[in-house]
């Protein structure tokens, strides 16, 4: 439970121990060779990166198991599974303790730092890498499943991979002044907003037709430049009572069932976000191509369980957003959503252009809400300042405020993973001003391969 007003206190990190060790095994080795030792071979050292492969690839097993073990402390925690329900009901059956999964998985970390070094093949030197960062943020997640509480900055590092560097909510307060002169008139500049949104509610019993329209498109682009496997599928489902807007359950085998929460009145502009976002080339085009890649062509099994806290879901949630302007770059989205699903939703068409130039205009906002998210879970403000930061700063109702608080509390730190991680590979995909064809390669490998969010990075 979070409560708000009370003290907060910095608590150690899982990894002091390990990466303290680490440094002396480090140290120890290198103290061990004398200066005037003889050079390994090539082929001594290609016998030392098999070992490595080896002992990498029995590591990897392994976390499997602790993953699924985990779930049984969190049931959240693993997003997905899809591998030998045996080893799911070995791990139901008996799990460890909480406590000895963190060490298992902190060993690992320094297991896999001791290793790494060996390593020669690029692809093995991946697959360490993310491997270890999945170790990592199991010891991190389970470190707060047992009580412990980071600041903000440290817990999204541990989980997810990358430490995000936010801007003070001054800084979009000329980004709200621009937006003044789009929607002027009486009230709170948020209240103008949502209002102004709220013309544009998709009639409940419009809602399936709307959205099986748009992830159609969706998917009918994203295939023009992917080969997804003949036999993909996903089926869809309507819910309340959820602290999300859209949520994608990857089954395996290339199917996924995405379900849409309807506890707020669904807006049009939302349709085309959900479809490309849980769909193509999103959540289910992410996990298509892990499935038939990483653990298909590689035998990489480690990727059969998708935890929910990892720096994955940085590259599965970047990659998911930025897809919608990948799938419809330029004006593109508000041109279908204008001619096909405006008349679908029984919505005047005219004004599809004015609510683009809004919805647009306030992406850059996203920003702030990480920014709110670290002065809340960090004790800086309290709930109720933050539901008027999230109203003045995400231009938003009470109620949606509210639902969007309600995320914050439940998932914390995960919130980055949204506009960071779209940040991220938006300016991965894009940099040198890209050919279409470049932009979805790029776009593949993101999707396919072992990608760690500062792989994303400029160098």
């Amino acid at each position: 439970m979070h409560l708000t007003g009370l003290p907060r206190f910095r608590a150690a990190s899982p990894f002091q121990a390990a990466a303290a060790l680490a440094i002396l095994l480090c140290a120890g080795s290198a103290t061990a060779q004398s200066p005037n030792a003889p050079q390994h071979s090539a082929a001594q050292a290609q016998d030392e990166s098999s070992k490595a492969s080896l002992a990498l690839a029995e590591l990897a097993r392994t976390f499997l198991s602790l993953a699924l073990e985990v779930g049984t402390h969190e049931a959240e925690y693993v997003d997905a599974y899809y591998g030998p329900a045996s080893l799911k009901a070995a791990a139901d059956s008996a799990p460890r303790s909480r406590k000895d999964l963190q060490k298992a998985a902190e060993a690992a970390v320094v297991r896999i730092d001791a290793l790494s070094p060996a390593l020669r093949a690029p692809q093995d030197q991946a697959r360490a890498r993310a491997l270890r960062g999945f170790y990592r943020a199991a010891a991190t997640r389970l470190a707060m499943i047992g009580g412990a509480r980071f600041p903000f900055l440290d817990e999204a590092e541990g989980l997810f991979g990358i430490r995000p560097d936010l801007k003070p909510l001054s800084h979009y307060d000329d980004l709200l002044a621009r937006l003044e002169t789009l929607l002027p008139g009486p009230g709170t500049l948020a209240a103008r907003v949502d209002a102004f949104q709220d013309r544009y509610v998709v009639a409940k019993d419009r809602v399936p037709a709307v959205m099986k329209a748009a992830i159609g498109e969706c998917r009918r682009r994203t295939l023009a430049h992917f080969d997804l496997p003949a036999d993909e599928s996903f089926d869809m489902g309507f819910v309340t009572d959820k602290p999300w807007s859209g949520y994608n359950y990857y089954k395996g085998a290339f199917h996924s069932r995405i379900e849409i929460n309807m506890d707020l009145p669904a807006r049009v502009g939302r349709a085309v976000d959900l479809g490309c976002h849980e769909g193509y080339p999103g959540h289910h085009v992410l996990n298509i191509m892990i499935e038939r890649t990483l653990v298909g062509q590689r035998g990489w099994k480690e990727y059969q369980v998708n935890p929910l806290y990892s720096p994955q879901s940085l590259i599965a949630e970047g990659s998911a957003n930025y897809g919608i302007d990948l799938a419809f770059p330029g004006e593109e989205q508000l041109a279908f959503e204008r001619d096909v699903l405006f008349p679908l939703a029984g919505l005047d068409p005219a004004g599809a252009e004015a609510l683009w130039k809004v919805r647009k205009a306030t992406e850059e906002l996203g920003g702030a809400r990480m920014t709110i998210a670290k002065m809340y879970l960090d004790g800086e403000v309290d709930r109720a300042t933050a539901l008027e930061l999230l109203k003045t700063y995400q231009l938003v109702s009470a109620e949606r405020a509210e639902q969007s608080l309600g995320f914050i509390e439940h998932y914390r730190s995960y919130v980055i993973n949204y506009h960071l991680g779209r940040t991220l590979v938006h300016d991965y995909v894009e940099r040198g001003a890209p050919d279409e064809a470049t932009r979805w390669e790029r776009m593949r490998h993101v999707l396919s391969d072992a990608v760690l969010p500062t792989d994303l990075l400029v160098r």
